[in-house]
């Protein structure tokens, strides 16, 4: 089985990052890594003036964290390193000097949920329905949590995570403004991102990279914040109930 890739290409000044998982697009730690290494070069690319995320396949955007790698997990090092994988993309996405645009063409779970909210502006379809899930396997969205709340609010951000096994549609999460907007098709979706991406990639980078420093103001202790945040995770997933939780949800619906 393959274990996943992440391409990057850049045309007429867009840097276009792909990400794959035969898994529904899950995140084992080689592929955060990749996606992390990517956002940080495409942002450090002069080429580039602007970065759209998105992953392959039509039905689901992301389905967070790799359960496999999860429940292999035996060390609270080992641990803390995976979710660190996911707090490096997010840190990632914050501190590129461009903006981010994410194509969320279907489902997003857990780290799907953070990546659709730590982009700087979101497309999506109506079939991009969302779930924070994390609760529903013992650990909690720690990682992602900052990056959620930044963008929906508190509020929102407690009902995703409290209630962590219902679905969320498409409309709820335009509404929270966790997307930018939503299409019936993935084919209006796309339609409008390439005229999004090509009138950014002719705008001014400099005044880009002053309006991305605003966006993200207050948030440069994220570095330590996103770390310690992967700890609390590295620490559950040890527990005999958390081990438990993710064997019966391994293989099965999110």
């Amino acid at each position: 089985m393959s274990q996943g890739s992440v391409n990057i290409s850049i045309e007429n000044n867009i840097a276009t990052i792909t990400f794959e998982h035969p898994q529904s697009n899950s995140l084992p730690g080689a592929i955060l890594q990749q996606l992390a290494d990517a956002i940080t070069s495409a942002g450090n690319n002069a080429d580039a003036k602007v970065i759209v995320l998105q992953s392959a396949g039509e039905k689901t955007f992301c389905a967070g964290a790799s359960f496999d790698e999860l429940i292999a997990i035996n060390d609270f090092e080992t641990g803390k390193k995976f979710f660190s994988g996911f707090a490096n993309v997010i840190n990632a996405m914050r501190q590129a000097p461009k903006f981010v645009i994410a194509r969320v063409q279907g489902k997003a779970v857990g780290g799907g949920v953070g990546l659709a909210c730590a982009a700087d502006y979101t497309l999506a379809t109506t079939s991009s329905q969302v779930k924070l899930s994390e609760l529903a396997v013992g650990i909690g969205p720690f990682v992602v949590g900052p990056a959620v709340e930044r963008k929906i609010g508190t509020a929102a951000f407690c009902e995703l995570a409290i209630n962590a096994t219902e679905w969320r549609d498409a409309a709820w999460a335009q509404q929270k403004g966790m997307y930018t907007h939503v299409f019936e098709t993935i084919a209006q979706m796309d339609t409008e991102l390439q005229a999004l991406s090509k009138r950014l990639s002719q705008s001014n980078p400099e005044a880009m990279m002053m309006l991305k420093k605003i966006f993200w103001q207050n948030t440069d202790h994220w570095n330590t914040l996103l770390i310690e945040r992967a700890a609390m995770s590295g620490q559950l997933v040890l527990s005999d109930f958390t081990r438990n939780a993710i064997g019966k949800f391994k293989g099965g619906a999110r």
